[in-house]
């Protein structure tokens, strides 16, 4: 059987999953923006991986829309959209998809998912995340420049995909209850900003004491927070979260002897979100530390850490190209932190 499916977001991670799973075999439209979906169109595909994955699908091996008129007969949609498209983009789907359709939001952030399924609830609509680094580079090609695959939420539903994403080398690791996943996966994303802000590749940016500082006030900050909210996050390191926190502040050269999987990444990547400024695009701040002060209001704690990084992306989205230093960046999150009684 050749499965439908429709990938509603086609950026970096929507289209390396999807032409993934086009080169396994599936019948794949991606629906995007006419330059990217055109770009591809023109080149096909290239899918490669750190790990030496090399795969490629001819421009004729998938299909490419800028409507999900593709949703009326798909298997399975793929939602890859950033965060704060979510809802335009499951209006997409009103009276395109069909009830029972399998809907896998694969999003950074808390409770898109939620999102889709109040907007299409016929659907089974099941929450999902990619727990790679996806990096673009000219020719079609797409990257996967860190180790992670998809962690999704299960359901019998899936089941009838197993066998397509095994074979695509996309296993899902299927979980009971996605959230603490999510919530740990928000800890690791809080990098996001950092990244951006620094102008380096992740690889650069995490080998200097001084950013990974920055890293630890954000983290140590959600944690204090998702504490006090009775949230435990899911272990995604070789660290459960809080010493991870505390190992990110010891010097550079223990930190290369003892956290070599948290270097483990291509050297050309950075975050999607220094991807978004140097692109002109909002990002997905909101999603991202904007999730940590909004659990802190609620639960009666200052963020004034991921706040101030909410206020210096924010000021870049708005044109602001200053690149920060590790020390002035660091200097920046003390301050506000110090300011807070």
């Amino acid at each position: 059987m050749t499965f439908r499916v429709t990938v509603l977001g086609a950026g970096s991670i929507g289209i390396f999953v999807g032409g993934k799973l086009a080169a396994a075999g599936a019948d794949v439209t991606f629906v995007g923006r006419p330059r990217v979906c055109e770009a591809i169109a023109a080149t096909g595909l290239r899918l490669t991986d750190l790990d030496g994955g090399d795969d490629r699908v001819a421009a004729s091996g998938f299909h490419v829309a800028t409507e999900p008129d593709s949703a009326a007969t798909a298997d399975l949609v793929l939602v890859t959209v950033k965060s704060g498209q979510t809802a335009d983009a499951a209006k997409q789907l009103i009276g395109r998809v069909h009830p029972g359709t399998v809907v896998l939001s694969l999003q950074n952030g808390i409770g898109n998912d939620t999102v889709i399924r109040e907007t299409v609830p016929s659907c089974v609509v099941l929450a999902g995340m990619v727990m790679c680094n996806v990096v673009q580079h000219e020719g079609g090609r797409f990257h996967r420049g860190s180790a992670g695959g998809l962690a999704v939420a299960d359901d019998p539903a899936l089941e009838r995909f197993v066998p397509l994403f095994r074979r695509a080398g996309l296993a899902l690791d299927r979980h009971a209850d996605l959230r603490p996943v999510q919530w740990g996966k928000l800890l690791l994303n809080l990098n996001n900003p950092i990244n951006a802000l620094s102008g380096r590749t992740l690889r650069e940016e995490l080998s200097e004491r001084d950013y990974r500082r920055c890293l630890s006030l954000a983290q140590s900050e959600a944690l204090a927070v998702m504490h006090r909210a009775r949230i435990r996050p899911a272990r995604l390191t070789l660290l459960p979260p809080e010493l991870l926190a505390r190992l990110l502040t010891v010097p550079d050269a223990v930190f290369d002897r003892v956290a070599g999987q948290v270097l483990a990444i291509d050297p050309m990547a950075r975050s999607s979100m220094a991807d978004d400024l140097a692109l002109g695009r909002k990002t997905e701040i909101s999603w991202l530390c904007g999730e940590i002060v909004n659990l802190g209001r609620m639960v009666g704690l200052p963020t004034p850490v991921n706040a101030r990084l909410i206020e210096l992306i924010t000021a870049a989205e708005n044109g602001d190209t200053r690149t920060w230093t590790g020390a002035e960046l660091l200097a920046q999150l003390r301050a506000a932190k110090n300011s807070t009684p």
